[in-house]
């Protein structure tokens, strides 16, 4: 079974494995403070985020559980506290997750979940949202990864970087699993709402209001993807087009994923003017 191999093969990074070694701290707090500052508090808001789980799906599947109970959550909080450590010995504040807030829609959704019908299609927007998550952490640590080794500073790219990025896909491998079997279940009106839900709701991730969706647009151009934002939608949501929009033949990427990421790099770009 995909999950347990991925608590077997992938357990939580240890603390005592990262070599905190950094050569030239004030240049990369410079260059990747707030990167890893962005990073850090995503990865700790998985305890909230389990928390919008358990009131968005009241009965889960056991598999989904198990997934984000005891393989995802663990490994998560841990990329967490390792970025959170780095970027303290670097000089800068701790990061500031929210680690308990759950919005009154999702509450709503939650209540109406208790129907099955409409938790599967709540399931099927957890699906999607966990693809572009770990899509977008897996090509951002590879990002990241490479603007630390040019800085010089093999320890935290070996150590730090390279463990988080070498669990990533394994969740997103999960998400893209579940989801193409849930949607070859769903009935037509229920897909319907699932496209209609994830085209007002879509948000790049960790970005909750402006000012952290300013915060993600930083994130793009110091990683380099600010300038072809078009293209980074279109590799985090290649699956979502393909299951949701089939029908819409010749689109590369769904249009709220491109506008929500080019907002963000305005959103960044303005209030840096």
């Amino acid at each position: 079974m995909h999950v347990d191999r991925l608590a077997a093969e992938h357990p939580p990074i240890e603390l005592d494995s990262v070599d905190f070694t950094v050569h030239r701290p004030d240049l990369l707090r410079e260059r990747f403070g707030h990167v890893l500052d962005y990073m850090a508090r995503v990865e700790l808001e998985v305890d909230r985020n389990v928390l919008e789980l358990t009131t968005m799906l009241p009965n889960p599947p056991e598999i989904d559980r198990h997934f984000y109970a005891d393989v995802w959550q663990p490994q998560e909080i841990q990329h967490g506290l390792i970025l959170d450590k780095l970027q303290v010995e670097l000089g800068r504040p701790p990061a500031d997750p929210d680690l308990s807030s759950v919005g009154a829609k999702l509450r709503v959704l939650g209540a109406l979940a208790h129907l099955s019908p409409i938790q599967d299609v709540v399931r099927m927007l957890y699906y999607l949202t966990g693809m572009a998550t770990e899509r977008s952490a897996v090509l951002a640590y590879n990002l990241l990864y490479d603007g630390v080794v040019e800085l010089g500073e093999d320890a935290i790219a070996s150590t730090v970087i390279a463990p988080i990025r070498r669990q990533e896909p394994g969740h997103y491998a999960f998400y893209q699993l579940s989801a193409r079997g849930l949607w070859a279940e769903l009935s037509g009106w229920q897909r319907w709402l699932v496209r209609r839900l994830r085209t007002i709701s879509f948000a790049p991730v960790g970005a909750n209001n402006p000012g952290q969706a300013a915060d993600f647009g930083d994130v793009m151009e110091t990683l380099g993807i600010a300038e072809e934002s078009d293209r980074f939608a279109g590799e985090i949501s290649r699956v979502e087009r393909e299951l949701l929009w089939a029908r819409d033949r010749g689109l590369q990427v769904p249009e709220y994923v491109a506008r929500a990421f080019r907002e963000a790099v305005e959103l960044a770009r303005a209030r840096a003017a």
